[in-house]
Order: structure tokens, then sequence, then C-alpha cells
């Protein structure tokens, strides 16, 4: 297991229900990030404060947080841990995932008639690249 330093931290909102996908594109800094799919694990908490653990694929990552889709309900603020699988191109020798915190920052139901909801997260200044064994 490696550790690596914390990401430079950027000027963050108070108020983390005040954050829209409007506020973040009017951001004037441009932020580099990758629209690929990325399987990836969620755990936390939903509405109602029981603990789930679910599979999702990454719609959106960048260096501050990500975007994916959830079937469990989950509120603004809350904390959820991501486990994110890695291209096998980065690691010969073994597979490697991503494990980094984040907190929600904007939660949108679907449109369609799944009951699934598009939760964005803004990530923690910690995370921990992980070899499976």
């Amino acid at each position: 297991m490696r550790f690596y330093p914390p990401l430079k931290k950027e000027k963050e909102a108070t108020m983390l229900d005040e954050i829209s996908l409007d506020d973040l594109s009017k951001n004037k800094h441009s932020e580099k990030g990758f629209k690929l799919p990325l399987p990836a694990i969620a755990e936390g908490k939903n509405r109602s404060g029981r603990r789930f653990k679910e599979k999702t694929i990454l719609s959106y990552i960048s260096h501050q947080g990500s975007s994916f889709w959830l079937t469990n309900s989950v509120l603004l603020g809350s904390e959820l841990k991501l486990t994110i699988d890695l291209p096998s191109n980065l690691s010969k020798e073994k597979n490697l995932k991503l494990i980094i915190m984040g907190k929600v920052a904007f939660v949108e139901a679907s449109n369609r008639e799944c009951s699934k909801e598009r939760v964005s997260l803004h990530f923690e200044n910690k995370y921990i690249i992980k070899a499976n064994v």
C-alpha cells in the first residue's frame, strides 16, 4: 500500500448544498478531467442512515471530484468512499485501485423512469493507491 501526499487544496465552498453544475461550469479555472467509464464501488450511508456498498461506473473524474449514478439515495454533504479500478496499463504486475473519500456536493434525479440518481462527489485531499492482491 502506498500513501501519497495531499492534493493541493483549492478554495472550498462553505455550503455544499449551494454547489451546482452551473456553478462548476462557470469556474474561470479550466479543470481537466476524464469522461471515460471507470468501474468503481461507492460505500457510505443512504438517506435512511443504512450503510450500503454499490457497484457503479464513473462518468467523469478529475483531481477535485467525480460523477456517477447510484440506486441508493444519498444526502448532500454525506461522506462516501470510492474504490476505483484503475486501467490495467498503469501497472504491468498488479491490478491497482484508487481509494478516495469525498463529500456529496450535488444530487440530480434521473429524468428517465429508472430510480438512479447522478451524484457528484467533491474529493477530500487524501487518497490511497492499493494493489489488488
